[in-house]
């Protein structure tokens, strides 16, 4: 049985790696990014670079989309020469950005309306090094068929893909572990910086709680580089936390469920990011937290 040919949009921090699995695997993939310069790197793997979202679209069976945000996806499917320019109804989209879920839903019946092209959220969990080694937690949600038909797909991408429901339950499942990893990360910050004041060396933090109840991965992400002030080449950035705990709190108001919490994380969040760290790594959030004379020895 022949593959389908793919089409990925989106090389960033993770559709890099992810895009570099796919190749590995032997499927036919064109791509396309909003920045060119990204998939220079790219070129001499056997990937094909779309000059246009018009000539990858029409050159591919599934269209995949690793993109920064809500208002990208948008952009880019329903933008002037967008995807759903070109979109048949042959094709399948799977959207690997953590997008808004409500937005998704009202962009999946758009695009099957417009086109009959059908679409899947499957966002993804387990940062730039589960892309990497194929590792990542990918949440669907859409058609059982298409999500059976795609799991070979996402097979050199993950370690486990997980129907959740219908079009738009991958995106509130991610959203629920973002809630997680937020309110941790803001906790982790408030944590170290009172191990330091207290005299306690923060840089043994990891190894003193490893596996008790307070382990987790962004425990062990996040600990060692706010004890050590390491916030070189950040595996995500805190504009993006930010981002999808919005997400949580907008979901809550339609649902009618209390998110105090994630509503607490992401001001801190965004205060911190006013202070011009929107772009760095969310252990940089243990600034807010240090003594000023502390915080000025900090490296950005």
């Amino acid at each position: 049985m022949t593959q389908p040919r793919l089409g990925f949009i989106g090389i960033g921090l993770m559709g890099h790696p992810m895009t570099r699995r796919l190749l590995e695997a032997d499927f036919d993939v064109t791509v396309w990014n909003r920045t060119p310069e990204k998939v220079n790197d790219l070129r001499d793997t056997g990937v094909r670079v779309a000059d246009y979202i018009g000539e990858l679209v029409e050159s591919v069976d599934v269209v995949m989309l690793c993109l920064a945000n809500t208002e990208v996806v948008d952009e880019v499917v329903f933008g002037p020469e967008g995807v759903g320019d070109y979109a048949r109804s042959d094709q399948l989209l799977i959207d690997f950005s953590s997008s808004d879920p409500a937005a998704t839903r009202d962009f999946a019946a758009r695009l099957e309306n417009e086109s009959g092209t059908r679409w899947v959220d499957a966002p993804v969990s387990g940062g730039v090094a589960g892309a990497e080694a194929g590792t990542l937690a990918i949440m669907c949600g859409g058609d059982v068929d298409d999500i059976e038909a795609i799991r070979p797909l996402l097979a050199p991408l993950a370690a486990r893909v997980t129907h959740m429901g219908p079009v738009g339950s991958g995106q509130v499942t991610k959203v629920c572990n973002q809630m997680i990893v937020g309110c941790q990360a803001a906790v982790i910050a408030e944590m170290v910086a009172l191990a330091e004041a207290s005299g306690v060396d923060a840089c043994r933090l990891t190894e003193a709680l490893a596996g008790g109840f307070a382990d987790s991965k962004p425990f062990r992400i996040l600990t060692p580089r706010m004890a050590a002030d390491d916030f070189e080449a950040p595996p995500w950035h805190l504009r993006t936390l930010l981002k999808d705990l919005d997400m949580a709190v907008a979901q809550s108001q339609r649902c009618g469920s209390a998110t105090p919490m994630s509503g607490v994380a992401a001001q801190l969040m965004r205060a911190h990011a006013n202070q011009g760290h929107a772009e760095h790594d969310p252990a940089t959030l243990v600034k807010a937290y240090r003594p000023p004379l502390a915080g000025a020895r900090v490296k950005n």
